[in-house]
């Protein structure tokens, strides 16, 4: 049966401005963005099929170009329009941390930190560099590694807040394997750069590490 024939509260785009995006299922907000289904399914079926073939929806949305190119009822314009929508998501929470406005929202903070790192399949090292309001001055990525770590050096992280006329930061990093336990190294390493950084009166808050569903804080840890 087609959608256009379903019970009007039952079909996903009317059940969206009803109810809202959240009461809607990930085959359901899927089917809106295929729009069409194939011969004999719905976009709903198509959608559902979609999940199961990507087990899930986070991985059809970081799947590879040719992974999602491949996958029945989509391609080139569905990929970009799938690329296009995460970026305006990552944005739309970047903008809460644009330049000169202030930390106020510790989980927003956190939203637009695990946003931009949790899918990375290597390992990066940035940091969230504030004036003495805690207002944004940047948010850069200042190291790039491998799967298994990156090399930090603190010498570069002190000549960049100085070049930023930064007072306080915020360090973050990701862990591709999932697991967001800081290791011994992450604390040893947040001493160092907390040490070196105090030399030049730039105070760290915060060291988070990013894995797959959580983030863990260094500083409510006890290690800042």
């Amino acid at each position: 049966m087609p959608i256009t024939d379903w019970p009007e509260a039952e079909r996903p785009r009317e059940k969206l401005l009803m109810r809202g995006p959240e009461a809607l299922s990930d085959a359901e907000l899927l089917a809106i963005f295929v729009r069409t289904g194939v011969a004999g399914k719905t976009a709903v079926d198509l959608a559902r099929e979609l999940l199961t073939r990507f087990n899930g929806l986070r991985n059809l949305l970081v799947a590879s170009r040719e992974d999602v190119c491949e996958a029945p009822g989509l391609g080139e314009a569905k990929y970009a329009q799938l690329q296009a929508a995460l970026e305006m998501g990552r944005r739309h929470l970047g903008a809460r941390l644009a330049r000169g406005n202030a930390l106020e929202s510790p989980a927003d903070t956190k939203a637009f930190l695990h946003a931009c790192l949790r899918d990375r399949p290597y390992e990066v090292f940035c940091a969230l560099f504030l004036d003495n309001r805690h207002r944004v001055l940047a948010f850069e990525e200042l190291f790039r590694g491998t799967l298994n770590g990156t090399a930090v050096y603190p010498r570069e992280v002190v000549k960049r807040a100085l070049k930023l006329n930064a007072a306080a930061l915020i360090l973050v990093h990701n862990h591709p394997s999932g697991v967001a336990e800081p290791s011994r190294a992450d604390e040893v390493l947040t001493e160092r750069l907390k040490e070196a950084l105090g030399l030049v009166e730039v105070r760290v808050l915060d060291h988070i590490v990013v894995g797959d569903g959580e983030m863990v804080s260094l500083a409510e840890r006890g290690v800042l």
